[in-house]
Formats: structure tokens, C-alpha cells, sequence
């Protein structure tokens, strides 16, 4: 399996894209870098390019000095000003709230050179990264929402070094997503940068869960990085087990045993302490086991049918609107969704903050976990679609561990045509070739017909689940309409409705027919809910959205001035009266499940 995974790594070398395969950063020795940045806002990228269109020699990441006083240099890092890494631009400096472009980022640090590799670590850049250190180039990266590292081990010095990374927000039509979104394009190094130290030969990477089809059967797989392959061991000490495995000539080794573990589940998330060691390197984690699948219409977790009472996350920070920086803001996110009686989080449109799918692994939310295909991309470009590849592979690399996450989702709201089919069925083959336990969704989209909703879209029949985004009483009806709305779909699998809702802008009153008050959203809840319990093959919902948060799509003034009115919460964490209308559904049995 690791084998295909690094193979369709292989195939992006044509984008350009040369970060390395990401470490395991658990429990690891690392330098942190986040804290203060000086930056330089680069519109022209004069710091890049020279005006023969060729990338300049003593471009910005040279960090060049004035040599006498009539030296002319154009910049200076020392004297500019200071960002929050991790952090947006967008919110930190409200002349940068609109910009998209070139920005660069300097950091300056302390080293003591080790017999130990070092690992530049980056959580996430959006969107394009060039990454330097003591000017030299280390590489690039494109993806907004997955982490990468270089290697640094003969580049970082004994005493002072610097990093600079060249951040570009820029939205171009080639990339995932692409240029028409409808939430906020964040720019900047938006999570954690760490130097890693590890030994010679480490632990690269793990994966350890219940066989598919079993519920005592544990599987799994450590990849070693170094010349001299040792004895892996695996530990689970409070279960008694203690395996052994001799790595393959690239480093693999597998390990399999039978154990009766307790299963982690939405009402009890037991974890487990795993531990992984080769030699001097051990790397600890924590696990939880349990198995998911589907069974005709019903979604089956460690054997059992469950309804997934959901709702959909922005990776927006509350109370500032901000891209989210720390693990306390994802703890207040989904406390809130807990608060709302759900066992189920989308966290939509891309993979969120390492943290967040950590936490709610803890706290026993099942995640949906998607990529951002979304809306029209260039189908028919091969590089377009290394860019998804790639950002679902590394998807799954950093949370294959996370017991939490039970929904692949690799598209949301594309127009059907054969190019996307197809595009979304390699999709898929990459998902389960890369990992075979989860569960594979989509958010797809229904249309009218004969009075009914019909789920028919031909991309559902490599799906696992079926998700559909569905606006009525919002975008088409009133809230009326849609209590009686009737729903057929081709299929004999499980659904879940991943959007439905309306806008309020919140503390504005009126009555149930007037659009942007609370009112008005309660009706759309209200009404939606009526046609939920009519749908015998609904096994879930995640309703749009939690919270309101910014989209640069939403200029209607003293109403949204740039925001999405659609949460049931404000920014401010104050709730609105659809928040209560769904949160009674949620503590009502929403369907009879079969035992």
C-alpha cells in the first residue's frame, strides 16, 4: 500500500512541486518557528523575477545587505514589519484584507548541529510556497491545507540561520481549489513551521488499524527512512502487545496480530498509547480502533447502524474570523457541535488543522475529511489533476491514524459531465488504493423531477455514501415547499444530506417570511427537517454551516458585508433560533436504526 502511495507521489514531479513525503511529527524533537515574521508585501514580485522575466539572482531570498553606504539595495527584513505565523494576512492587517499576491515571510534562528537529520516542517502555506534557507533553495510546494518538509540536515548551519518563503494567494484556474470559491482565500503561513530533529534511521511514517472486515484483527505497516533497517517493535502496553517486524529492502515493514481491544466509538472514543521504535527512535501515539462500513442503506460503525447527526465546519477562527491558529479555537468549534447533540463533523471544503481532527478523535466526533474539488475545475488536465492526487494522498498520509475519520470526500458541488466523472473516478481508485478501510463520499447534487428530488449523478456509483447539497426554501422554494418534498435516488446506499439551511444575519427579527432574519432561517430549518424524517434511506446530516464566516462572494451591505450569513452561530459565538430547532431534532431519535 505504502508502495502505491509513493508511486502517485512520483507523477507530480511536473508540477513543480518538490517538498519530500512528509515525516510523522508526533511526539517528535522539534525547534519551533511560529511566533513573529518580518514580511514584505511584493505585488510586482520584484523579489523574484528581474525584468527579463527570469528568476532573479539576488532576488529577496538572499537576504541581501547593504555592503557600504552607497550600495543600493531595495529591501530590508530587519526593518519591516512583524505577522503571526501561524496566521492569515487577511485579518492581521486590515490594508492586506483583500490582497492576493506575492508576500515574504523571514524568520531567524539558533542552531546546535547534531549527529541528528533535520526536517524543515511547514502544517500548511496557502498557496504556493518557495521555500528558502540561508538563501538557498530547498523547494516548493502548492496546496493551501496539507503539510510538507525538506530535508535540512547538510544545508542548516552551527549558530544563526534564516528562513524566507515567498507566500502567492493567487487564485489561477489550474489549481485545487480554483479561482471561484465561496469562502475566504486566506494568504500566508497559516500553520505551524517546526525544525525536526530525528536520528539516522527514523520512523518516516505508520499506519495501524483493524482489518477491513474485522473487529479483533489489527493490521498495519511502519516505514523506516535511513541506510541500516533495524527490528521495528510495536507496543500497545495497556492491551499486552508487543510485535516485532524486520524491514524490506526499502525500508517496510508490516505487522498483523489479533487482539480484543476496546473500540473507539462516538460514545466512547477509547485510544489507545501506540508505541513505534526502531533503534534510538521511538515515536509515540495514541489510536483508537474501530471498523466502518456500509451495509445496503445503513452506515455500520464496529458492526452497529448509525445516524450521523452532523453539521459542517469552516476552519474559520471564533471570535476573530481568522484562519484558525491555535488548538483551543478547534476545541471551542467543536464543543460547539457537541453542544448541538452532534456525533458527526464535515469539515469542509479542504483538510482542516491537524489539531482539529485530533481533537475530535478525543472528544469522539466522526469526521468527514475532504479535498477542495470544488465546483468547476479544468477536468481534462492531467496536472490539474496531479494537484487533487496529490492533496488526497497527503490528506490521508497525516490522518490515516485518526479512528475519528470515517468519510473520504474527494469533490463538492461539480457539474456533472464525463470529463468530471471520470476525473473523480481516479479520484476514488487513488483513495482506496492508499487507504481501503474508510468510507468514500462525495457531495453531490440532485435535481426535480416529477415532483420528487432524484439522486442519480453516475459518479455515485464509486461511492461508498452519497452525500448531496440541497438549498430548498433557501435557493429555490420557500420554506414552505420543502416540508413535504419527496426524495428517490438509483442507488442502494446510505445518504447524507451534506448542506442544507439559510441565511440570518444575527439579532435581526422579523417574521418567518422575511429573508436574513433569524426567523426566516428557523422556517428553512424547521421545514427541512419535516422532509428529513420523510427520506427512509437518510443516514445523516450536516447542515450548513456552524458558524459565520468570510466570503469575498457576499457583499450585500448591513447584512453580509463579506460574510456568509448561513451559520447558526455568529462569529461572536452567539446562537441564533435555528441553532435550538436543530439541536431538538438532534435529541430526538432521528430514524430507527436497525441492530
Amino acid at each position: 500500500m505504502l508502495n502505491k502511495l509513493l508511486t502517485l507521489l512520483m507523477i507530480l514531479v511536473g508540477l513543480n512541486v518538490y517538498a519530500q513525503p512528509t515525516i510523522a511529527v508526533a511526539d517528535r524533537d522539534a525547534i519551533l518557528l511560529d511566533g513573529k515574521w518580518r514580511y514584505i508585501v511584493d505585488p510586482m514580485e520584484n523579489g523574484y523575477y528581474n525584468y527579463r522575466y527570469q528568476v532573479n539572482p539576488n532576488g529577496f531570498f538572499k537576504d541581501q545587505k547593504m555592503a557600504n553606504e552607497s550600495d543600493l539595495v531595495e529591501y530590508n527584513f530587519d526593518t519591516s514589519s512583524q505577522l503571526n505565523v501561524p496566521g492569515d494576512w487577511n485579518t492581521q492587517e486590515d490594508d492586506l484584507f483583500f490582497y492576493e499576491g506575492t508576500v515574504w515571510y523571514k524568520k531567524s534562528f539558533l542552531y546546535s548541529k547534531s549527529d541528528k537529520r533535520a526536517f524543515l516542517y511547514f502544517g500548511a502555506v496557502n498557496y504556493d510556497a518557495k521555500v528558502y534557507l540561508n538563501g538557498e533553495k530547498l523547494g516548493e510546494h502548492q496546496g493551501g491545507f496539507t503539510p510538507f518538509n525538506f530535508e535540512v540536515t547538510d544545508k542548516v548551519k552551527d549558530g544563526e540561520n534564516f528562513v524566507i518563503v515567498k507566500v502567492d494567494n493567487k487564485r489561477k484556474l489550474e489549481q485545487i481549489p480554483t479561482v471561484n470559491s465561496d469562502w475566504y482565500n486566506f494568504g500566508g503561513i497559516t500553520r505551524s513551521v517546526k525544525l525536526i530533529e530525528v536520528p539516522k534511521t527514523f520512523v518516516q511514517d505508520y499506519s495501524l488499524q483493524i482489518k477491513k472486515g474485522s473487529l479483533n484483527e489489527i493490521e498495519g505497516w511502519v516505514q523506516l527512512d535511513g541506510k541500516s533497517p533495524k527490528t521495528v517493535k510495536v507496543e500497545i502496553p495497556e492491551a499486552k502487545v508487543s510485535v516485532t517486524a524486520q524491514p524490506d529492502a526499502n525500508g517496510l515493514a508490516k505487522v498483523s496480530f489479533k487482539s480484543k481491544l476496546k473500540l473507539w466509538s462516538d460514545k466512547d472514543p477509547k485510544r489507545y498509547e501506540v508505541k513505534i521504535s526502531v533503534g534510538e527512535d521511538v515515536v509515540t501515539d495514541k489510536i483508537g480502533f474501530r471498523s466502518i462500513e456500509v451495509k445496503g442503506q445503513d452506515i455500520l460503525l464496529n458492526g452497529e447502524s448509525v445516524f450521523l447527526k452532523g453539521i459542517s465546519i469552516h476552519e474559520v477562527a471564533p471570535f476573530t474570523a481568522g484562519r484558525v491558529v491555535a488548538p483551543e479555537q478547534c476545541r471551542t468549534l467543536l464543543n460547539w457541535a457537541k453542544e448541538l447533540g452532534c456525533n458527526f463533523v464535515r469539515l469542509a471544503h479542504y483538510p482542516h488543522n491537524e489539531d482539529m481532527v485530533r481533537i475530535a478523535d478525543e472528544m469522539g466526533l466522526m469526521v468527514w475529511s475532504e479535498i477542495p474539488v470544488y465546483w468547476t475545475i479544468d477536468w481534462e488536465n492531467d496536472k490539474v489533476f496531479a494537484n487533487a492526487q496529490k492533496q488526497l494522498v497527503d490528506m490521508i498520509t497525516r490522518d490515516k491514524n485518526r479512528a475519528a475519520v470515517i468519510m473520504w470526500s474527494v469533490a463538492n458541488e461539480t457539474p456533472i459531465s464525463e470529463p468530471r466523472t471520470d476525473f473523480l473516478r481516479r479520484l476514488t481508485e487513488t483513495a482506496r488504493a492508499t487507504d481501503n478501510t474508510r468510507l468514500l463520499t462525495g457531495a453531490l447534487e440532485a435535481h426535480s423531477i416529477d415532483g420528487y428530488r432524484m439522486l442519480d449523478d453516475p459518479f455515485g456509483q464509486y461511492l461508498d455514501v452519497i452525500g448531496v447539497n440541497n438549498y430548498c426554501g433557501w435557493y429555490g422554494g420557500t420554506p414552505e415547499s420543502c416540508a413535504d418534498l419527496g426524495w428517490k435516488m438509483t442507488y442502494n446506499k446510505p445518504l447524507v444530506i451534506s448542506e442544507f439551511g439559510g441565511g440570518a444575519l444575527q439579532g435581526m427579527h422579523g417574521t418567518a417570511t422575511e429573508r436574513w432574519t433569524e426567523e426566516y432561517q428557523e422556517a428553512v430549518y424547521e421545514n427541512n427537517i419535516e422532509m428529513l424524517k420523510n427520506i427512509p434511506f437518510l443516514r445523516g446530516t450536516t447542515p450548513w454551516i456552524l458558524m459565520d464566516f468570510f466570503s469575498a462572494r457576499r457583499p450585500l451591505p448591513d447584512i453580509q458585508d463579506y460574510w456568509n450569513r448561513k451559520g447558526l452561530i455568529s462569529d461572536q459565538g452567539i446562537r441564533k433560533k435555528a441553532f435550538f430547532t436543530l439541536q431538538e431534532y438532534y435529541q430526538e431519535s432521528p430514524v430507527q436504526l436497525k441492530k
